[in-house]
């Protein structure tokens, strides 16, 4: 088998956010749910990876969590950390036009597919996004429905209306 790869996790706690956070020596790999236990982590980890090692390291995880910290503050408008994204090619190219989301505004899903050259590919937009595996960071929570409502979020709806809410974005309710 191959080689293990170290993946270091903490969990992030501030002003009332709750969640896993793990980066690989290359970046952020993965923010979890709001207040979700560690199962969910793991979870996801042995999905995405046959040979790995977790280790708790809040120290190393450092430059992450005060990105995260500006964020929430207020303070940070763009993400500079490195990441590791896994994921398909199509994927990778829906989370890359979620990254071009500017800070307080919204796009929805056939913005998405039409970004990535595949305009009747809203669907799978949806199912991609949904699969987002650093959400806050890639702003997942900056794509609407057509008419301007919220729709799903993996973290689920409050979590999407806190994080609007922190931009100052409106939305129909």
């Amino acid at each position: 088998m191959g080689q293990n790869e170290t993946i270091f996790y903490s969990l992030f706690e501030y002003n009332g956010w709750s969640m896993y956070i793990a980066a690989t020596e290359k970046g952020l790999c993965y923010t979890g749910s709001q207040n979700e236990p560690f199962d969910e982590f793991e979870k996801w980890v042995n999905k995405k990876w046959k040979n790995r090692i977790l280790l708790k390291d809040d120290e190393r995880l450092t430059p992450y969590v005060k990105e995260l910290v500006q964020y929430i503050d207020g303070e940070l408008k763009e993400f500079t950390c490195s990441f590791d994204l896994r994921g398909t090619t199509f994927q990778i190219d829906v989370w890359n036009v979620l990254l071009k989301i500017p800070y307080a505004k919204t796009i929805c899903y056939s913005d998405v597919a039409n970004m990535i050259g595949n305009p009747r590919a809203v669907r799978a937009v949806g199912t991609a996004i949904g699969a987002n595996p650093i959400a806050i960071i890639i702003p997942c929570h900056r794509v609407l429905g057509k008419d301007g409502s919220l729709t799903g979020y993996s973290g689920g709806i409050p979590v999407k209306e806190k994080l609007l809410q922190l931009e100052g974005i409106q939305y129909k309710q």
